[in-house]
Parts: C-alpha cells; structure tokens; sequence
C-alpha cells in the first residue's frame, strides 16, 4: 500500500534534519581547511581537487539522478569556497581599493562638471547629463568612443553614454567599447523618451521621401514608419538630434527626422506627430563614467565585468555565487572579445548595497569564479 502524502513529507523532513546535520559538519571541516590554507598561503581554490570529488560523487550517485549531484555538489563547492573566504578575509586588494574609493569621494555628488556627451545639443545624452548634474559644462563628440577617450584623457571629468533601451535593448557598441577602455560608473539614470516626427515648416507629411535618424530610434518606431510607406528611404546617422539638425540645415521640404520635442523647438521645426514608438513605455538608461573611482552615500548598485573559462557550468557557478549570497541580478550581457575564438566578457548589474557583508563577500569571492575580473563602480540611479 503506498504511503499517503503526510507520511512521504515526514519521512522528507526527518532527512532533511539529517542532511542540515551533515552540512554543518562539512562546512565545520571547510573552516579547518581554510585555517590549514591561510597557514600554508594555498589559495582557495583548488580545481583539481573539485574536478576529482566531482567525479567520485558521479561514481557513488544512482544513474538516473547523477546530474542532479552534479548541480547540488557544485553549488555546495560554491558556499564552502566562500565560506572559507569570509573566514580568511580574502579579497585580493580589490575591497580596500572600494574601501579607499568611498574615504576619498566627496559626501555630495557635483552640481557642475565639464561632461562628454555623443551627439549634438538636444540629443537624448544631453537630457539625461542635465538629470544628473544641475550645471553641467557639455562638450560633445561624435561617437561613443570619443565619449570613452575624452575621460580617459583628462579632456572632461566625466562622460555620459546610453547603455539600454526598454524595447530595443542594449546599445551594443558601447558594450564593445568597454572591453577596451578603462573607467567608473559613478551615476546612472533613465529618460522617458518621446520620438516624434519633424520637419521644418510648411512640409507635409505626405510629401516626405526620407527618414532620418539613430538606428535605435529607427528601431522603436518601426511599425509606424511601415504605415507611411514603403516608398520612403530610411538613413540612420550618429544621433537624434544630428537628425533633427541635418533637416533644419537642409533646403529640402521632403525630408523628416525621428527626433524630440525639444530638438523640434532648438532647430525651429514643426512637430508631425508624437509619441510614434511602437512602445509607450520606452525609456532609455544612460550611466555616468569617470576615470577614477568615486562612490558616493547611498550606492545600492555594482556593475561588474568578467571573463569566464570557455567550459560548461562557467556561467552557472558565477550565477550560483550571486545566488548564494542573495544578490538579485539586474542585468546580465554578453559580448564576445575580439581576437578570442569562443571567449565572451559577461557584463553584470546587481543590486546591493556597498555596506552590505554581501558586497564584501562577493568582492573576494569573485576571483574564484572567472579568468578575469573588472570592478565597474558602485552608485545609485537618479529618478
């Protein structure tokens, strides 16, 4: 006669109090271990030894469920190596890097600052660097890279740049851009972005024969550009309010730009129609980037950049460690890195605070999880 449900739950608690039991055990030799590490200056980790014990589980384990040990075994290697880390205190320098970086910020974040942005006046970055400083100084540059490379050069103090947009995703060039230059997050913030379609006055809508604008807007406002047609020619250029410039300076009164409202009134424009992205709910996040570290008070976001080992359960083992730690992931992207066949930086957006043991914790477990690890910065999100 089969068990009933009550007796097959209590015959599963009556285990669990014996497997609780057992891993504190194993978690009780795990801190021996670490002290014999630290005595002995081994590193934590020690892969031949998981790949070996890996492989005896694998033995030992029933067929049918043997990759269920697998997963449990490896998780488990994850919270006995960070459990030996918080006992040994083992971060590598990075944390008291963070550490100085937070002494050294000043307690309130700068109202004026000289600031690159990519574009022109009136572009998307524009607003968004207005949102983040009171008076800012803007210089402007034609790409994104000239934004990365005015900071890295001391040319402006800080650079403003479009990481993500809620319906078209993430600005994958400034992604690429990063493997290759070295900087901070320091702020970030979203804009409420509203495409319209311009044109300078007098031009009616019915007469235009081209479409100017970013490929991201062009992007957004996809269905509505089908609706007017398939006779128009579509241009990207660098910039929204490039666009909007480029038919303000134009002598033609058949070209239009997906541009914003406010680029329609700095370059005397009429405004065709608004609201034309596809989505309402479409909003753009741009981060803020310096040279130098900097973390002010309240900063309850870290963005960081690893390298993984081009082998299966790489990714699950960093995700594992978030997960362990109670981290919740924000964002996760994944480039491949040019001139490395198969090999991707992994791009990651968590949510925790800089005060919390967890940040600690995770700072000197990360190491033990990638070839190759790239703190961002920590910062807070302007609303």
């Amino acid at each position: 006669m089969a068990r009933s449900i009550e007796e097959l739950r209590k015959s599963i608690d009556e285990i669990d109090k014996r497997i609780v039991k057992d891993i504190e055990e194993r978690m009780d030799v795990a801190a021996e271990i670490a002290a014999y590490k630290k005595e002995h200056g081994l590193p934590t980790l020690d892969p031949r030894r998981e790949r070996e014990k890996l492989a005896s589980i694998a033995s030992m384990a029933r067929e049918d469920i043997r990759p269920y040990y697998h997963v449990l075994y490896s998780l488990l290697f994850e919270l006995s190596r960070s459990y030996q880390n918080e006992i040994n205190k083992n971060n590598s320098g990075k944390f008291d890097e963070i550490r100085k970086a937070i002494e050294e910020t000043p307690k309130m974040f700068p109202k004026a600052a000289d600031v690159a942005c990519q574009g022109v006046e009136g572009s998307y970055s524009s607003i968004a660097c207005e949102k983040i400083f009171a008076a800012p100084n803007i210089q402007y540059f034609t790409s994104f890279e000239g934004v990365f490379n005015a900071v890295e050069k001391g040319f402006c103090k800080y650079g403003i740049l479009p990481i993500e947009n809620s319906t078209a995703g993430s600005v994958k060039q400034v992604y690429d851009l990063m493997l290759s230059h070295h900087f901070y997050v320091v702020r970030s913030t979203r804009i409420k972005i509203n495409h319209c379609l311009v044109a300078k006055p007098g031009t009616d809508i019915k007469n235009i024969k081209e479409i100017v604008s970013h490929e991201q807007a062009l992007s957004q406002c996809e269905e509505y550009l089908k609706k007017l047609g398939a006779d128009i020619k579509i241009t990207p250029v660098e910039n929204t309010a490039v666009a909007a410039q480029m038919v303000a300076n134009s002598d033609r009164n058949d070209i239009a730009a997906l541009s914003s409202y406010r680029c329609a009134e700095l370059y005397g424009l009429k405004t065709l129609e608004t609201n034309i992205a596809d989505c309402g709910n479409n909003h753009t996040r741009f981060i803020c980037i310096s040279k130098k570290p900097e973390i002010y008070p309240g900063a309850d976001k870290t963005s960081l950049m690893v390298v993984l080992s081009h082998r299966p359960g790489a990714l699950y083992k960093m995700l594992a460690r978030f997960y362990a730690l109670g981290i919740n992931l924000q964002k996760l992207e994944s480039r491949p890195i040019p001139e490395r066949d198969f090999e991707f930086m992994f791009y990651f957006d968590l949510d925790t605070s800089i005060y919390s043991d967890e940040f600690v914790q995770l700072i000197c477990d990360v190491n033990d999880c990638c070839e190759e690890f790239q703190y961002l910065g920590s910062y807070n999100e302007v609303i």
